[in-house]
């Protein structure tokens, strides 16, 4: 039986067995080049900064909060911290001055490790209002400091700082206390209403997860000469929890700084693996889709053959647990060397083992799509407060589940349809938080996820956030997401946020995908100065509602789309109508686009 290690412990154990396999790489951008560092170079490093957190006097279980885009530091602050039973507790690189300060002072932190200049300029904003905090650290070398600044030092000055005898033997002392009701991280919520919630995950919610996830992907995992993309943000349960398994199991991290250069990444580093959210996918499809229309129709006609056959191959019987015949074998083999390998090569994945995908619904037909090409999607669906996965996709799978419950987690279907979890791999609670602590779990000790789905011959599917369903004044029931959902495959539409609560019917608010709306009204002769012109153009508005009333044929009357409002600024975290996890603050739009809504009910 496989053990699972403390990740206090981790470093070390790989050291000592797999000391020069390199557990991460990261991108120099001066060199252009890639950069590894192998398993005794990270657990040297991890193990110095302990010691000097020791020095620092930072206690057992004390908390340190980590601001910045992902870096190769931040993992090995992570375990420095882990080594000495400290707590990290990871901050979006986007967070704004007044979720930082919510932050450090509901933690009570004293010492805060930022990235880049962004990071830095933030928090030196925000000591006045943080009454705990004593020391900024700072990842990159680069970063210009304030005049003015008394508390901040460099990452590699203060590795290099003054450290004694008595902090390596505490440091010694410390790892031999590690235990697994310790807490490791404490995630704050994005927090789409009121303020956000620490999420405490304790060593042994990520051990838990561990062990589930190896009893279902671990042949996946321990193939020779895996390599997962490291691109969303850290501080996103999925990336954090799916980086420590993929350490755990020894697939090399390929560490992307910046979320604008992935593409770039993806091609230098040609991954295996990498998780992703349902919009990245979305992209993809979009990139797709426009090189296909640029092919010659016999071209174009041949991929056309080609997806139908992979969606025979993978998703009508692979996927089902069902053998294919000989002769779609045989079609779809002569299509994966051929149409399918270009396809993927063109983004960077004809490498591709497998790519798992969670935090929103896939719009089914873009999981087909990727499906059919043989790209190995995964999706699955889970929480922060559930230390990432509850289900993921394995064995006799459909499009449109999130997978089945993965070993050692209950499931239930509660009230309004709720979605109930229990497993070992669940948060202990809120942080400072007993009230909510004490709402969020049922007398069975099953976590109340908020949202709402069913389950259909073992496999779970998700409907909708129940606190998100509007009730028009008719009485009926709207899932916005689902039908958000619909219109994301369009190549003219960007982003879709439906409107219903409380109003006699549905409507929309619509971000077009500018560069393609421009192309339209290029093609069909239609005037425009700008963007502002181009929306409010009503042939322009036809065609999208148009092309959203096909997508939604299926839904019924009740919850079909009947007015849009086209926007000519998207959503964005920086405007407030976006969380740091790019989900929508309903309420923020309700109130910034009140007066464009009524107008559609008049």
């Amino acid at each position: 039986m496989r053990e699972y290690y403390h990740l206090g412990r981790l470093a070390d154990e790989k050291a000592k067995c797999a000391g020069q396999e390199v557990v991460l790489s990261y991108r120099d951008d001066e060199k252009g080049i890639w950069l590894p560092v192998c398993w005794r170079d990270f657990a040297r490093q991890a193990d110095a900064l302990a010691c000097r957190l020791i020095a620092e006097r930072v206690e057992v279980q004390e908390n340190m909060a980590v601001f910045t885009q992902n870096m190769p530091e931040s993992l090995i602050t992570d375990f420095a911290a882990f080594d000495m039973r400290a707590v990290t507790i990871p901050l979006y690189a986007t967070s704004s001055e007044s979720q930082v300060t919510y932050i450090l002072n509901d933690a009570s932190v004293r010492l805060l490790f930022v990235g880049e200049q962004h990071q830095y300029d933030v928090a030196m904003r925000v000591i006045p209002l943080c009454p705990t905090l004593e020391k900024i650290i700072i990842f990159d070398k680069k970063v210009k400091k304030a005049p003015h600044d008394s508390i901040s030092v460099y990452f590699a000055d203060f590795v290099a700082g003054e450290v004694s005898d008595a902090d390596k033997k505490t440091l010694q002392e410390r790892k031999t206390e590690l235990c697994e009701t310790d807490i490791a991280n404490i995630l704050y919520t994005s927090g789409t209403t009121g303020d956000p919630k620490g999420v405490m995950i304790h060593h042994s919610c990520w051990m838990a997860q561990f062990k589930s996830h190896y009893e279902v992907l671990g042949q996946h995992l321990f193939l020779p000469g895996q390599r997962s993309m490291d691109f969303l943000p850290l501080t996103h349960v999925f990336e954090r929890g799916w980086t420590y398994l993929c350490m755990e199991a020894g697939v090399q991290i390929c560490v992307n700084r910046d979320p604008h250069e992935i593409l770039r990444s993806i091609q230098e580093v040609r991954p295996t693996m990498m998780c992703a959210v349902p919009r990245f996918w979305e992209k993809v499809y979009d990139g797709v889709q426009a090189k296909i229309v640029g092919f010659s129709p016999m071209l174009q006609k041949i991929i056309s053959e080609a997806l139908k056959v992979g969606k025979a191959y993978n998703l009508d019987y692979l996927d089902r647990g069902k053998h294919p015949s000989m002769m779609l074998t045989l079609k779809y083999k002569m299509y994966e060397k051929s149409i399918f390998r270009m396809l993927k090569k063109a983004i960077g994945l004809e490498n591709g083992v497998f790519f798992p995908v969670a935090g929103a619904a896939i719009p089914p037909a873009i999981q087909e799509f990727i499906r059919s090409v043989g790209i190995n999607l995964i999706p699955g669906y889970g929480l922060t407060e559930s230390s990432a996965t509850v289900s993921c996709a394995y064995g006799k799978i459909s499009v449109g589940s999130i997978g089945r419950p993965l070993p050692g987690i209950e499931v239930k279907i509660g009230e309004n349809d709720e979605i109930m979890v229990r497993a070992a791999s669940i948060t202990h609670g809120y942080y400072r938080k007993p009230e909510a602590t004490k709402a969020a779990f049922d007398e069975d000790g099953y976590f109340h996820t908020g949202d709402a789905g069913y389950i259909k011959e073992g496999e779970l599917y998700i409907t909708d956030r129940i606190k998100d369903l509007f009730k028009t004044s008719n009485g009926k029931y709207i899932a916005p997401q689902v039908l958000e959902g619909l219109f994301c495959v369009d190549k003219y539409i960007d982003q879709v946020v439906i409107i219903a609560d409380k109003r006699k019917f549905v409507s929309a608010l619509v971000i077009p995908n500018y560069e393609e709306v421009a192309r339209y009204a290029d093609e069909n002769g239609i005037p425009y100065a700008d963007i502002r012109q181009l929306v409010a153009n009503e042939r322009v508005k036809e065609m999208i509602f148009h092309r959203m009333d096909t997508l939604q044929q299926q839904m019924a009357a009740y919850e079909k789309v009947k007015r849009i409002t086209l926007l000519p600024e998207p959503f964005t975290m920086e405007s407030g109508v976006l969380t740091n996890t790019l989900k929508v603050k309903r309420p923020v739009v309700a109130e910034k686009y009140k007066d464009l809504i009524d107008k559609m009910y008049e």
